[in-house]
Formats: structure tokens, C-alpha cells, sequence
């Protein structure tokens, strides 16, 4: 069982993407998904924060960089929201950046654009690392 089974938040979160999915399906801009994810999340109960800005530590000196987290949940899962062809490598890059830099305990990528939501949803624990494809299914039934 994989830390993503076991965490509710990210549970809850899961389930609240696939009623968002399946009521909108794919094919919109990624600030409706955002948007109606939130919602969704905040009637299930959870402390949702939109567009978080997340700045830098150099060399012991906070440095805003424009940086933003789409959402923060609970202050301990951040969600990358989008609706592409494809999710690239640069996302994941992107998502391990904001991992590194937030300390947020889990990160969850998540490409709205796909036929079936669990197609386009990859996993992350604190300090960058994938979980296993198989865990990416955590709670992904009826999509």
C-alpha cells in the first residue's frame, strides 16, 4: 500500500478531481479545472489555497521569483493543475521544483486534458520522488 492510499486528504483530493473530471470532462483551460477543484474541495471539507505564492531561499535571503503553487490543500499537498496534449517532462520538473522549495509532503500533478483522469495524474513524495505507476492508481476507481 502506498503512502497515497493510506493519506485521506489525498483521497479525498482524488475523488474531487474525478467528480470535477466527469462532470466537465477534458478539453477546458486550466483555470476552470482549478476553479471547480476548489470548490469541489472546500464542500469536502478541506482547507484549499489558490495560487500560493512560493519564493526562494538564497543564500539565507527570501527571494520572490513569481513562483506559484495552483493550489495548496490542507497546507501539506500541492496540485499542479493542467490541460495539455501531453504532460512532459518539464512538468515533472516543475512539480519537484515547487516540492523542494514549498516542503510540502506530497505534490500531485495532474493533467485534466485525458479521456480518463487517472491517465493524466502522477504522484510525488517531499524531496522530488515519484511514487511507482502503480501507486498513481491510488483511489482512481470508476475513471
Amino acid at each position: 500500500m502506498s503512502p497515497f492510499e493510506r493519506d485521506p486528504i489525498v483521497e479525498q483530493f482524488i475523488g474531487a478531481a474525478i467528480e470535477v473530471h466527469r462532470v466537465l470532462g477534458p478539453g477546458l483551460l486550466e483555470s476552470t479545472y482549478e476553479g471547480c477543484l476548489t470548490f469541489e474541495l472546500i464542500h469536502r471539507g478541506l482547507h484549499v489555497a489558490r495560487q500560493v505564492p512560493l519564493s526562494v531561499n538564497y543564500k539565507g535571503n527570501k527571494v520572490d521569483c513569481a513562483y506559484r503553487l495552483d493550489l495548496l490543500v490542507d497546507g501539506n499537498v500541492l496540485v499542479e493543475v493542467k490541460s495539455v496534449d501531453q504532460l512532459a517532462p518539464i512538468h515533472q520538473a516543475q512539480i519537484m521544483a515547487y516540492l523542494q522549495l514549498s516542503g510540502a509532503r506530497y505534490a500531485l500533478l495532474l493533467n485534466f486534458n485525458e479521456v480518463t483522469l487517472k491517465q493524466g495524474l502522477r504522484c510525488f513524495i517531499g524531496r522530488g520522488k515519484q511514487v511507482p505507476k502503480d501507486a498513481n492508481k491510488a483511489g482512481m476507481k470508476g475513471t
